[in-house]
């Protein structure tokens, strides 16, 4: 079974074409040309103490070098910063909508209070 979801996990990212270092799994990590079962698990314990911003950070990591980190960035695999910019736009959106929703109903509050006392003055 847990192959089966890691197995979805990864066509899913492999669709997409994205990979986000930070909270890729060990079989997402491994998709991407040049790292292999050790290299993935060398970023999974490296995640554990750090946060990876971008291919870049790998570099701290013994036996990564510019190869790997060219192969990640060539791959458009560097997606964290991408990730978190959309995850800041949703979160706008988001509250726009909220925003709108509560400025509608005051609209509607104030606009039925205004034709109370309307009504109650012109009678």
């Amino acid at each position: 079974m847990k192959k089966i979801v890691a197995l979805f996990a990864l066509c899913g990212t492999l669709v997409f074409g994205v990979i986000n270092l930070q909270t890729a799994s060990k079989e997402e990590l491994m998709s991407i040309k040049g790292i292999g079962e050790k290299k993935a698990e060398q970023i999974m314990e490296y995640r554990k103490t750090n946060t990876i911003k971008s291919a870049d950070d790998l570099k701290n990591i013994k036996g990564f070098g510019d190869n790997i980190v060219t192969n990640i960035k060539e791959n458009n695999m560097d997606t964290v910063k991408e990730q978190a910019k959309n995850e800041v736009n949703d979160k706008v959106d988001e509250r726009k909508k909220d925003t709108q929703k509560k400025l509608d109903e005051k609209s509607e509050q104030l606009s039925n209070k205004l034709n109370e006392k309307a009504s109650s003055f012109f009678k």
